[in-house]
């Protein structure tokens, strides 16, 4: 799959296929009940959405996947039961990417909605044009009007736009832009006002994006500035193992300037809390990667980790952190060292992404550290190449989403442990941590 994320998009292309609803169909089902109530409030469309050399249909079938509800708003009984389950807002992302393809067939799976209630921020006209060029029958949702309107055991759409929405699917489109960013900030707003606990945020085009919004360089930059934190992690995860980036989205020519001590013992701090926090380990065990060839061969090859990253490490050791390194990147992954460690701190971003993706490709996830809510993406980018051709693997986007749920459920745990000093005990005690003694760092 080839990861076209970033690139600029070319202006000209196939025609622009516009989509446009001019029918409401208005249901209110609860499967729980087995109750079924249907209203009746639907005009026919007479007007065909244009072949796209996959399928056509008229946007009167594309919406049958979907349900809206009725004017009237959900029971008291039904509003108590999607609170009590774990929210987890969807970004749609770059509507002619791959993203809508690997939502629909990860939401899919009815079982998904044992563990959450998902809600889609985006278009419902999207996802119904995309289900029908996919052949994707076995999915429903509710349409919602507000964040207040959701519906439990059901996927939920929240319509970010009601405007023309261009779709030229397998190309970069500037023109989406603004629909993902919208999409993004509606998103974010629920969750700042706290209507969500997690956000799964769909692959974009970061140079699309950032013809909307010129401060825009990625999705950890834009929720650490939303949610003024001045320091996140982009934390790579995947079964096999954890790769946090000291820099992110850097030119090479500027990375070796903007590492300092400063940063990576901020990094660090942040990793090293994320994984007691939000990935339950009690005393995480941290690699460090030099920055040069090597790890500088002792100043031979450059001085930065003398002079930046053996303090840190020290520093670590003082506050009784079990860190390590710094050890030369090629060596380290090559002889599989990484397998003894919890978390990977790497230098700069295809340092560490490189040797990810390599041995996590397609099952990874992109977990956004150091914020003070949850954020999670899939491991790949808008792959326009495959886009359209119901190829696209949903695993990541799958992962993404677990991942989302077992971090807000273990930064619960962590909280209750803390807020009871005994029932922070009991856990401890049934988590195997030995309570009689500190552990102190004992190097060979």
């Amino acid at each position: 799959m080839q990861d076209e994320e970033n690139k600029k998009p070319h202006r000209q292309g196939p025609k622009i296929i516009k989509t446009k609803d001019k029918t409401e169909k208005r249901e209110d089902r609860n499967k729980v009940e087995q109750e079924t109530e249907n209203k009746t409030d639907k005009e026919n469309e007479s007007n065909f959405l244009p072949d796209y050399n996959i399928s056509s249909a008229t946007l009167e079938q594309a919406m049958k996947a979907g349900k809206q509800e009725g004017d009237k708003s959900s029971s008291d009984d039904s509003a108590e039961e999607v609170s009590d389950k774990i929210r987890i807002g969807i970004t749609i992302g770059d509507i002619n990417g791959i993203g809508v393809e690997v939502i629909l067939k990860t939401l899919s799976d009815n079982r998904m909605l044992d563990y959450c209630t998902p809600i889609i921020y985006g278009s419902s006209r999207v996802l119904s044009y995309h289900r029908k060029v996919l052949k994707i029958d076995e999915f429903t949702y509710n349409i919602a009007g507000s964040i207040e309107r959701i519906k439990p055991h059901v996927c939920n759409v929240i319509n970010c736009w009601n405007e023309e929405t261009p779709i030229n699917i397998g190309r970069a489109n500037p023109e989406v832009g603004t629909y993902a960013f919208k999409a993004l900030d509606m998103a974010v707003k629920d969750m700042q006002e706290g209507h969500l606990e997690a956000i799964v945020t769909a692959p974009v085009n970061k140079y699309i994006l950032s013809t909307v919004n010129n401060k825009f360089i990625g999705h950890t930059e834009f929720l650490a500035q939303k949610f003024n934190v001045t320091e996140s992690l982009m934390f790579l995860v995947s079964d096999e193992l954890r790769v946090g980036l000291v820099t992110n989205h850097l030119p090479v020519k500027d990375i070796a300037r903007n590492i300092n001590a400063s940063i990576i013992w901020k990094k660090l701090q942040i990793m090293h809390d994320a994984l007691i926090k939000d990935f339950g380990i009690q005393r995480p065990k941290i690699a460090i990667l030099g920055l040069n060839p090597h790890a500088g061969d002792g100043g031979l090859i450059g001085t930065e980790e003398e002079k930046d990253i053996m303090p840190v490490i020290n520093n670590a050791k003082q506050h009784n952190m079990l860190v390590f390194g710094p050890f030369a990147a090629d060596g380290f992954f090559g002889s599989q060292l990484y397998r003894q460690f919890d978390g990977i701190l790497a230098m700069y971003h295809d340092q560490g992404l490189i040797p990810f993706k390599a041995l996590s490709f397609g099952h990874g996830v992109n977990f956004t550290a150091g914020l003070p809510i949850v954020r999670t993406s899939p491991d790949h980018g808008t792959a326009y190449d495959i886009a359209g051709k119901n190829i696209a693997s949903e695993e990541s986007f799958r992962k993404a989403m677990f991942l989302a749920l077992d971090i807000v459920r273990n930064r619960r745990t962590h909280a209750e442990m803390y807020a009871s000093p005994l029932r922070g005990a009991d856990l401890k005690r049934m988590a195997g941590i030995d309570l009689s003694k500190d552990e102190v760092i004992q190097e060979d």
